[in-house]
């Protein structure tokens, strides 16, 4: 049988077919390159990165924003085997240098905006032997990146890249500890393209806009990757800003993107404020979370009709479970349907794979498919832990509680490490917080367990707002879909909760008594 390109090999072959298609479109730098411009860079990187000493297996970080290099670099990177390894722009120098010391990074690429933060790392990061600077005026320790690519070769790199190799590490978000170094292969990351492709039926004629993080897998492997494996476009923003993305929809004829709902939200807010013209948008693709109804109800009124959601995570992809535009309402705060070729199972907490629970009961999310990760880097209790094989089929479990229905879309309830059992009954806090979150003064809301010694756990409430705990207390006691077995028996207020660099709440933090709690504010409910 055939092997499967590589990514690499999808970048060349879309340059066969289509050399005088755009391929990217950075209006930062005011960069507009052709497939057959974008593949010429590629090769100039991927060879200069070559004379630097980067050899195939070698890992590349970056900490970058959104950019025209993102893009070059990775596909640099696939071309000559060395193991893209990008990191959060917004990490600190803490960060920066246990993920770069864990990868065994060699070569690092950052910028003018991450230069504190690299520089406060780089007395540590005794690995990297070659620093790369993007921007103008590169410190005397880094090489420039425009410099790199006028000296060097534009032919392809004579490095053989085989589909079983790895393609990169992706470092997950560290919501319950250390950050973990999910290990892809090519082959699976080209299977995932076609999985997206399929999902979001994308032309070559589609523009998509990048302004969601490239150093995310939602981004770069539910959109970049696609886009340039089936020869559409890409205009890229260097960061979020909603007026922005609103005006190169308009500018640009962009038909597609992704965001988060939150992001939505306020792309839907902005446009119902402005007259820009987004009627080129044709689908909308969202992750993360579920899209509330207003939200849906708000965007599809303000900007396209079509919106499909991803479910999953970085160890598969991420995208494993769609569901596609026809179900947004009929299946609302549902994921959606299993990819092609994969397959979901919910069982019984950490029981085996064939410990199925029954017919719309709530069990752990188990996931089979081609685009799972190898392993944990350096890892191999947790890769054990997370990579069960029944029946020559791998499932990962995912550590999400959810449900099947009777058409079999799936239900995601909450994180199994989030789970309160109090008094013997399981109590999921985003079914609390979302109770939390309708009180028009609670800004955010993070629901933990905490020890008792009645109840071994009893539910305590983590609130950023202008808010009494009696007010709370008496507005739940009130709230027809919540039970009172499930009500916060105490309000901590805080003026932020503590979040990993992505923006995820860390409720580990708040179990360990880190977060920075006033005493004279801790109100016990009734």
């Amino acid at each position: 049988m055939p092997s499967h390109p590589t990514i690499g090999d999808t970048l060349e072959q879309t340059v066969g077919r289509h050399p005088d298609r755009d391929a990217i479109i950075y209006p930062r730098k005011d960069q507009r390159w052709t497939y057959a411009a974008f593949d010429e860079r590629v090769n100039r990187l991927a060879n200069a990165m070559l004379d630097l000493g980067i050899e195939k297996g070698d890992r590349v970080a970056t900490v970058l924003y959104n950019g025209s290099e993102m893009a070059l670099t990775v596909y640099a990177c696939a071309k000559i085997g060395a193991v893209f390894t990008p990191l959060n722009f917004r990490l600190p120098a803490g960060e920066i240098e246990y993920i770069v010391t864990d990868a065994e990074a060699e070569l690092l690429l950052f910028e003018f905006a991450t230069r504190e933060a690299v520089e406060g790392a780089r007395p540590s990061l005794e690995t990297v032997s070659e620093y790369v600077f993007i921007d103008d005026d590169a410190p005397e320790y880094a090489s420039g990146f425009a410099d790199l690519l006028e000296s060097s070769s534009a032919d392809r790199p004579d490095v053989s890249v085989a589909e079983d190799d790895v393609y990169a590490f992706i470092y997950t978000s560290g919501t319950t500890g250390r950050p973990k170094g999910v290990v892809h292969e090519h082959r699976s990351m080209v299977e995932h393209d076609l999985l997206c492709i399929a999902e979001l039926n994308l032309t070559r004629h589609d523009i998509g806009l990048s302004m969601m993080p490239l150093y995310h897998c939602a981004e770069l492997h539910c959109n970049l990757f696609p886009r340039v494996h089936r020869g559409a476009a890409t205009v890229i923003h260097h960061e979020f800003e909603p007026q922005a993305a609103l005006e190169a929809i308009e500018e640009y004829d962009v038909t597609q993107l992704f965001a988060a709902p939150t992001a939505w939200n306020a792309l839907s807010l902005t446009a119902a404020e402005t007259d820009v013209d987004v009627s080129s948008l044709r689908l909308g693709l969202y992750g993360a979370a579920p899209m509330p109804e207003q939200v849906l109800e708000n965007c599809r009124e303000h900007l396209c009709d079509d919106y499909v959601q991803a479910y999953g995570m970085t160890e598969m992809g991420p995208a494993a479970v769609f569901q596609p535009s026809e179900d947004q309402l009929p299946k609302q705060g549902s994921a959606g349907l299993p990819a092609l070729n994969h397959e979901l199972r919910v069982v019984e907490p950490d029981a085996a794979p064939d410990q199925e629970v029954a017919g719309g009961e709530i069990g752990e999310v188990l996931i089979a498919g081609p685009c799972a990760m190898r392993e944990y880097w350096n890892r191999p209790e947790a890769t054990q832990q997370s990579l069960r094989e029944a029946d020559g089929t791998t499932w990962y479990y995912t550590g999400d509680l959810g449900r099947l229905d009777d058409d079999g879309y799936l239900y995601v309830v909450d994180r199994k490490d989030d789970m309160i059992v109090s008094g013997g009954e399981n109590i999921y806090p985003a079914e609390v917080e979302d109770a939390l979150f309708s009180h028009d003064a609670v800004e955010e809301a993070a629901i933990v367990g905490e020890p008792d010694d009645e109840w071994g756990e009893r539910v305590v409430a983590y609130v950023v707002g202008g808010v009494s705990a009696d007010e709370l207390d008496a507005f739940l006691l009130e709230n027809d879909h919540l039970a009172d077995f499930k009500r916060p028996r105490a309000y901590y207020f805080v003026d932020e909760l503590p979040k990993n660099p992505s923006g995820k709440i860390q409720k580990f933090k708040l179990r360990e008594g880190e977060a920075d709690v006033d005493p004279e504010a801790e109100t016990v409910a009734s």
